[in-house]
């Protein structure tokens, strides 16, 4: 057992890609390219499954973190629930970066300005679909897509899963209890080196609504099988559930497993060979 829980710390892993649902492809990703300045990598429509998606990014995902936009045929808005927090884009010049947001008719939601209590420059928008993505000032950016933040009702509880389950490290934790909130950092790679994931203890909160619109956080590892095993594991003691057992999808024969943390957030964990053969 002690054997198995050490396989998530020697794993290749790295966070993929994050998947959600938007109500109208093309307005989003003419959103995505035109403001946020992302590329469209690929895109696929499944009529007989009756959905299409896209990938965006700032560069290829063999080394960047992107995100998957899904459309189902004939939905045009979805409920984000208040679970979901926002995603996150480093730049190297916020003002020059919100200036060219609101000529394409973005959201401001938050002007440019220090955090509070802080020195960090930071802002926030919205995308047509309601989500929010927050706008970071940094000196050197490796990929400017850096960070999804999830609300979580018990923040040791969520760590202690996510550092046992997928390797994940604390790289810091912030408490404010000014603002009644508690945050964590997680990832593989130090923050400027690599997307990470945001978790907000919110004083006091312990359940939030999922909504029907952000879908999971895609994971890569080289064994899907061993890597379910250990989920399996720690979900016995910490809580969270596998939701698909490992093995190929059907049609696609990349070998996939899903489950769901203690709060009831997805990941899925991808195998790392047929994620390549899939982009080729």
């Amino acid at each position: 057992m002690a054997d198995l829980l050490e396989w998530p710390k020697k794993d290749n892993r790295r966070l993929l890609h994050v998947v959600y649902r938007v109500g109208d492809l093309e307005r989003t990703i003419k959103f995505y390219t035109e403001a946020l300045g992302m590329k469209l990598l690929r895109q696929r429509d499944i009529p007989e499954e009756k959905y299409a998606n896209a990938f965006l990014g700032f560069g290829p995902e063999e080394t960047h973190f992107v995100v998957e936009l899904t459309y189902n045929y004939g939905v045009s808005s979805y409920d984000i629930g208040n679970g979901f927090g926002h995603f996150a884009i480093a730049t190297q010049d916020i003002h020059k970066l919100v200036e060219h947001i609101r000529g394409k008719g973005g959201n401001i939601t938050r002007e440019p300005g220090p955090v509070q209590g802080g020195t960090t420059v930071i802002a926030f928008v919205k995308d047509p679909d309601g989500y929010t993505f927050g706008l970071i000032q940094r000196p050197t950016v490796h990929d400017p897509f850096c960070q999804i933040m999830l609300r979580v009702g018990d923040l040791e509880r969520a760590i202690n899963f996510y550092e046992k389950a997928l390797g994940l490290k604390v790289l810091r934790k912030v408490d404010k209890p000014e603002s009644k909130y508690t945050v964590a950092i997680l990832g593989y790679a130090e923050e400027h080196e690599s997307t990470v994931l945001e978790l907000t203890y919110n004083y006091g909160i312990t359940e939030y609504s999922k909504g029907s619109a952000y879908a999971q956080i895609a994971i890569g590892t080289d064994d899907v099988y061993k890597s379910a095993e250990v989920v399996n594991l720690v979900a016995q003691e910490l809580g969270g559930k596998i939701t698909r057992q490992p093995g190929p999808i059907p049609g696609l024969n990349t070998k996939v497993t899903s489950f769901l943390d203690p709060d009831g957030w997805k990941t899925v964990l991808v195998d790392n060979e047929d994620f390549l053969k899939e982009l080729k």
